[in-house]
């Protein structure tokens, strides 16, 4: 059995000038954090991970992440699939293209195993469509990454709300630090705000469960 007050516990604490070198540093993390998970959990972190690869994201691996039984992963890919089959929407409509051109929905005949729950999975309601296009039709790339990222940022806290100790806030952390490392090698400036959101979220944490942070 995972001992996630330990996991919790051990996770870095990340200063306001803390820098590690890319992905060698988040894979550090990842290590010390499946040491002390057991091998159900570290199943679950792993099918996270796969996700972050651009290359995995097929119609096959959504089809599995919209059938998972743990909510957090699948709320979490499902919230991915539309935000990047919106993205797909508006390169159409900006390329004159017809609308629904390249966008995942599963309907492929040839592989009928990507069916789910009596729906080809378009991702089901999309609550943040709204905000999701507002975002993309800014004229900014770096600030409509920046954005979108705030978005995904808002749904992992939605996602991990009254979860303390357990696999949901090991995978939230990860998402989290994620989008972080992301940011440190593409923006050094917006990485470091982001740590610092991160490290308010983990302390934040400790403060209504573990101590009071005076």
């Amino acid at each position: 059995m995972s001992n996630f007050e330990y996991v919790i516990a051990s996770l870095p604490y990340l200063t306001l000038d803390f820098k590690y070198p890319g992905q060698t540093g988040f894979n550090s993390v990842i290590s010390d954090i499946k040491r002390d998970l057991d091998e159900r959990d570290a199943e679950l972190l792993d099918f996270l991970l796969k996700g972050f690869d651009e290359k995995e994201l097929t119609a096959d691996f959504y089809a599995k992440a919209l059938r998972c039984r743990n909510k957090f992963l699948r709320e979490y890919f499902r919230f991915d699939l539309n935000v990047r089959n919106a993205k797909v929407r508006y390169l159409n409509a900006q390329l004159g293209r017809e609308p629904d051109m390249d966008v995942m929905t599963g309907e492929d005949p040839d592989s009928p195993d990507v069916d789910i729950d009596g729906f080809r999975f378009n991702g089901g309601e999309f609550e943040e469509e709204a905000r999701v296009d507002a975002i993309l039709a800014g004229s900014d790339l770096v600030t409509r990454e920046r954005e979108l990222d705030d978005l995904l940022w808002d749904k992992i806290d939605s996602l991990a709300t009254f979860h303390y100790f357990d696999i949901e806030a090991v995978l939230a952390y990860v998402a989290k630090l994620h989008v972080v490392t992301r940011w440190l090698n593409l923006d050094e400036e917006v990485g470091r705000d982001r740590f610092r959101r991160l490290l308010k979220d983990v302390r934040g944490t400790y403060k209504g469960v573990m101590y009071d942070d005076k």
